[in-house]
């Protein structure tokens, strides 16, 4: 059975700004879903296509705290760089993927990188928030630096394109990221006429992102920079591309847990968001300089 389709969000093309280096527009918790409605995500950004021209400066978010769930920023154009308190550091480009797990707190600073800043260019990324389960929300933080050459693979038939699996199962091919709960993302890219079929489990929350072109869902057209939130019933998803197209689709279990956000910290309860915020004043997440 085919996966229905609960509602089609079309971009109010309202986007707003994330520090000085991310031009956004937010699916989750906006358009009407909430957090416990689309778990164990709790926030989507997406940055189309956007030339913030060459600088010196280097744009992005200065030092913030995160605690009790994972970040993962997917590159499309560009590059991004980040350090953290743990002293880790990296750059992702184009292709690539930073998983993030938060856990019990850290704090971290995300930019344009040098290089790249300096000259300028098509700048594209989406950032995904996931929740942690109750169980491991104390887990050390902790990152997966995911390459495009170590995403799992899936060429489609008659040269119509590729699917890179980031994490979970596309039709047999399992991509690279370890998760928490069950979680499939997907970044497909079809060329125009292409299609493909999958398969998600009828209880995940399952959704759809056209980052580039135009696409049929279900035999449902729709259109670029618009989410597609699937109902839990059936299973089935086909997608076919009405022009070349990129589609993210991103599904998973439902952790069925209290969600207590207060900004970037996520907990199950009140108590603990108090205690977040007292163990962040005490310096317990470490020191990064600005």
């Amino acid at each position: 059975m085919k996966k229905l389709i609960e509602k089609i969000v079309i971009n109010s093309d309202r986007p707003h700004m994330v520090g000085d280096g991310f031009r956004v527009f937010n699916y989750i918790p906006g358009a009407g879903i909430p957090q416990e409605r689309i778990s164990p995500f709790l926030l989507l950004d997406f940055n189309p296509e956007y030339d913030f021209g060459p600088s010196n400066h280097l744009r992005g978010v200065g030092v913030h705290p995160h605690k009790g769930f994972e970040t993962v920023t997917i590159a499309y154009k560009g590059s991004v760089a980040h350090h953290d308190s743990t002293g880790s550091s990296g750059i992702i480009n184009a292709g690539d993927v930073q998983w993030m797990t938060a856990g019990n707190g850290i704090l971290h600073k995300e930019y344009h990188e040098e290089t790249f800043s300096k000259k300028g260019g098509p700048f594209e990324m989406v950032q995904l928030w996931v929740n942690l389960p109750k169980k491991d929300k104390s887990t050390a933080p902790h990152y997966q630096e995911l390459t495009k050459d170590g995403m799992g693979k899936v060429q489609l038939a008659d040269n119509g394109g590729e699917v890179n699996v980031i994490a979970g199962n596309f039709n047999g091919v399992a991509g690279p990221a370890e998760t928490y709960s069950p979680v499939n993302l997907f970044d497909i890219k079809l060329n125009e006429g292409a299609e493909t079929t999958t398969s998600i489990p009828a209880g995940h929350n399952t959704a759809l992102l056209v980052v580039n072109g135009s696409v049929q869902v279900n035999d449902e057209i729709v259109g670029e920079h618009s989410f597609v939130l699937f109902e839990n019933k059936g299973e089935e998803i086909h997608i076919k591309a009405n022009q070349q197209s990129v589609v993210l689709l991103l599904s998973g279990e439902p952790l069925n847990e209290p969600i207590v956000s207060y900004g970037p910290f996520v907990m199950n309860t009140e108590a603990e968001i108090r205690d977040a915020i007292a163990d962040f004043n005490m310096g317990k997440f470490g020191v990064l300089e600005d």
